[in-house]
């Protein structure tokens, strides 16, 4: 799903595919998302695929360039940014499921996680990325300064909600993750660099996290700052490092995710989603893994990977009853999924992760360090 000219890799190939029958949940995927982008690094990274890095990274620094204002979280295939959102009022949708939506305007939403993914993929690509070409340094430098100044603000979230913005836990997490590795690659990004800001920073949202993300009631991290809310994207956290899988709090916030939003294998976002979220499901298999449960992990995958449909691929969402895919189709996100979760089994089998170290076993925040 590459369009070969400029690098983009967008989201999926198709439009107004519905999340549920019947539903008004028809949106319009044809755009790169800088969340996807950056997941798809990763998993090019895994398997080896370097010669398309390049490609790939260049739409991504001309696309975003830096300016005043909310970050775009997506882009037309040629770097287009407004992408507004328009009803063809003369189709009657899939299934009749209406409206049909050409454009999305989640381009005109702030979400905070933005920051995190770019400078998570150059982290695992760093040996790729040495020496750092100027213009990749200076767009994760300033991705590093938009987390460092905005994390506090709330925001649509990574589900990309249309109502009121919230302080979203996978946002500050993903904030966090910005500062972490910016603060890992120290001078590498450049003379500018403001390691030890960087670093309070950092500290400062893992505080917030720890003490207003976390519910004694459910036992678990949840979707939002003080609310009880179960969320499937709280499953980045020991993915990215900011606590390891082991840790307690991350076991149970695991079990008490399976437990309520889970049906045959299949993991919903969040409470009343009305659909097994696939890249959600294999995040699952990835937390069990990293957590040392090999052989649950590598059930659930079997599982997953055989719900493929008769062409080898997924869509977003899985009906849990039916089987019947729903969402827009194929889904970049899915196979991402599907391969970073068989990543994380290899590695568990192998003995290694490239994953970082926990906060806890971090070098002191004074101390600049590099990426090497």
């Amino acid at each position: 799903m590459t369009y070969r000219p400029s690098g983009a890799v967008v989201a999926a190939p198709t439009m107004s595919l519905p999340e549920e029958l019947g539903g008004e949940r028809n949106y319009d995927y044809r755009y790169g998302w800088v969340r996807d982008f950056s997941l798809t690094l990763e998993a090019l990274w895994r398997v080896a695929c370097t010669d398309e890095l390049n490609l790939h990274v260049g739409w991504l620094t001309r696309s975003m360039g830096m300016n005043e204002g909310i970050v775009p979280i997506m882009y037309g295939v040629e770097g287009e940014r407004d992408l507004t959102e328009h009803h063809l009022e003369h189709l009657a949708g899939f299934s009749g499921s209406r409206p049909v939506l050409v454009g999305n305007d989640a381009w005109r939403q702030r979400q905070n996680d933005v920051h995190g993914e770019p400078l998570s993929a150059a982290w695992l690509m760093r040996e790729h990325l040495d020496p750092m070409p100027p213009d990749i340094r200076q767009l994760l430098r300033a991705m590093t300064e938009r987390a460092a100044r905005d994390w506090h603000l709330p925001d649509a979230g990574m589900w990309e909600a249309r109502d009121a913005e919230r302080h979203y836990v996978s946002s500050k997490v993903q904030c966090w993750t910005a500062l972490d590795r910016a603060v890992r690659f120290g001078s590498h990004l450049g003379s500018e660099a403001d390691v030890a800001r960087w670093a309070a920073a950092r500290d400062e949202v893992r505080r917030a996290v720890l003490t207003r993300g976390w519910s004694d009631r459910q036992a678990a991290f949840t979707a939002a700052f003080d609310t009880d809310e179960l969320d499937a994207s709280v499953l980045l956290m020991p993915m990215v490092g900011f606590l390891p899988a082991d840790d307690a709090r991350i076991r149970s916030t695991i079990r008490m995710i399976e437990e309520r939003l889970s049906h045959d294998g299949l993991l919903r976002r969040w409470q009343g989603d009305p659909a097994g979220f696939v890249i959600c499901s294999f995040w699952l298999v990835s937390c069990l893994a990293l957590a040392g449960e090999r052989d649950r992990a590598g059930q659930l995958f079997e599982r997953l990977a055989d719900r493929v449909n008769d062409l080898g691929l997924f869509a977003e969402q899985i009906d849990p009853y039916s089987g019947e895919a729903l969402g827009n189709f194929p889904q970049a996100f899915s196979h991402i999924g599907l391969i970073n979760a068989a990543g994380d089994l290899t590695d568990l089998d192998a003995g290694r992760h490239d994953l970082p170290p926990a906060p806890e076993r971090l070098i002191p925040a004074s101390q600049k360090a590099v990426g090497r």
